[in-house]
């Protein structure tokens, strides 16, 4: 499996993680969640839910309000606590 736009793809021989990482900046800011392949029955699992909550927390982003050009301490709360639902 190959890594897509904000989403890579960790697999090692003798990592204690295999799994994805989905990394997403705006406005300064940015957002890092991992999705393990154990909790998540596989890499194929593991890919779904990943991309599930990147367009989900696209779309908080995209839909946030900008203070300054940064995003809003309320939005971040935000996308931190979505992203802590995984």
């Amino acid at each position: 499996m190959k890594s897509k736009k904000n989403l890579t793809r960790f697999t090692y021989e003798n990592a204690a993680f295999e799994g994805w990482r989905l990394c997403i900046s705006r406005a300064g800011t940015t957002f890092t969640k991992y999705f393990p392949d154990k909790k998540y029955d596989g890499p194929v699992g593991s890919l779904k839910v990943a991309e599930e909550a990147l367009e989900e927390l696209k779309a908080i982003l995209v839909a946030s309000k900008r203070v300054n050009g940064k995003l809003s301490a309320t939005t971040i709360k935000k996308a931190e606590k979505f992203l802590a639902k995984y």
